[in-house]
């Protein structure tokens, strides 16, 4: 790469506006501090002050494609700028370079995202009265790709958090699946305005709904013959010493249901009886789900995007602990913590896309540290 030649990551964070006082004392250009930070982790930094380290030990990297006037920034700049920075703006700008280098289309037809929230443990404030910061995010199971993500102040808020996000995700045609905190009739009217549909878990707090598909499911099974509405599908998974059989039965929603109005799109009720086997031990445990769906009677592809959703736990949340340590992070400031958020998001999205190091995200985030070509590849090659 020339000098200061001009990449799409630079182009892209050069929109983001800068939130301090500009004066001529301003030592350090806005988009040379956040592609330097955004760089620091997805190589390994947890922190402000290895965002530094990293960055001052590949000074003569990151001064291919940024001027820094005044070097690399210490980690109290690195700290006060992430803290002032909009998290909206720097999601937007990040998220649409990211859709351009790895998914040039939003995401596809059928495709499943995945609606969940995290809790960031460690970033609670006593001294404040300030919670963990819970963050609800937007997953594209398929394709590994966060598409977004949503503050809230408390994991009882994720109610009033999903709305915001569903509103800024382009959706069309995808299926949308969250779990029973966003079972809200509301919810279910938005995703489907956003000619989408949806698989809302369903639980006790819709205690009248999650009663009439139990008898319904009930009555369903009692049944023979050409009065039995359900359709089956059974699925065996083996490994790690263990067996999971899930059982999953579709039937179309009752003209009750459908007929109040109150659940937009409403088409079918979906039960998934999940049972586990410890072979070492021999100990069974047994689950029952109820879920609510705008899809069609067609059962493979209801117990598809019932299994899918859990992507966004295994291969989003269990990855940022894992590998990311982000359950540790003690930043305080709820800008602050946010903006490295959606950083980890972002550095596990192209991490977990790339294909060329046959490797996890943990050893993959080492080796982008290591190898200058490796991560020039991560940030700015195409798939």
């Amino acid at each position: 790469m020339q000098a200061k030649e001009q990449s799409h990551l630079v182009a892209a964070l050069a929109a983001v506006p800068d939130p301090r006082r500009q004066c001529k004392n301003l030592r350090h250009p806005l988009v040379d501090v956040l592609v330097v930070g955004f760089c620091g982790v997805l190589c390994g930094c947890d922190d402000f002050v290895e965002i530094e380290t990293f960055g001052r030990k590949k000074a003569d990297f990151f001064r291919r494609f940024l001027e820094l006037p005044e070097g690399i920034p210490s980690h109290d700049t690195f700290r006060r700028v992430f803290q002032a920075v909009c998290p909206q703006a720097l999601q937007r700008c990040l998220i649409q370079w990211l859709r351009g280098v790895r998914q040039p289309a939003p995401p596809a037809e059928g495709e499943v995202v995945a609606i969940d929230g995290k809790t960031l443990r460690r970033t609670f404030d006593r001294a404040r009265g300030l919670g963990a910061l819970h963050l609800v995010s937007a997953w594209a199971t398929a394709n590994g790709l966060t598409l977004g993500q949503v503050a809230a102040d408390a994991k009882s808020n994720e109610i009033a958090a999903i709305p915001q996000l569903i509103e800024v995700l382009d959706l069309k045609g995808c299926v949308v699946t969250i779990d029973a905190a966003g079972c809200q009739k509301g919810i279910a009217a938005q995703i489907v305005a956003k000619e989408a549909d949806y698989v809302l878990a369903l639980k006790g707090n819709q205690p009248t709904l999650c009663e009439q598909v139990s008898d319904y499911f009930l009555e369903q099974l009692e049944k023979g013959g050409p009065e039995r509405k359900l359709r089956h599908h059974r699925e065996v998974e083996e490994g790690h010493g263990r067996s999971e059989t899930r059982e999953t039965l579709v039937a179309p929603a009752t003209e009750a249901m459908v007929a109040s109005g109150a659940w937009p799109g409403l088409a079918t009720v979906v039960l998934v009886i999940r049972r586990c086997v410890d072979h070492a031990t021999g100990k069974s445990s047994d689950e029952v789900r109820y879920f609510i769906s705008s899809l069609s009677a067609k059962v493979k592809r209801l117990a598809g995007a019932v299994r899918r959703h859990w992507g966004v736990e295994n291969g989003l949340h269990w990855v940022l602990d894992v590998a990311f340590n982000e359950d540790r992070m003690r930043q305080r400031d709820r800008n602050g913590a946010e903006n490295l958020a959606l950083l980890n998001r972002l550095a596990v999205s192209l991490l977990r896309q790339d294909k060329t190091v046959k490797a996890g995200v943990k050893c993959k985030r080492k080796a982008a540290g290591w190898d200058d070509d490796y991560l020039l590849h991560l940030l700015f090659d195409s798939q």
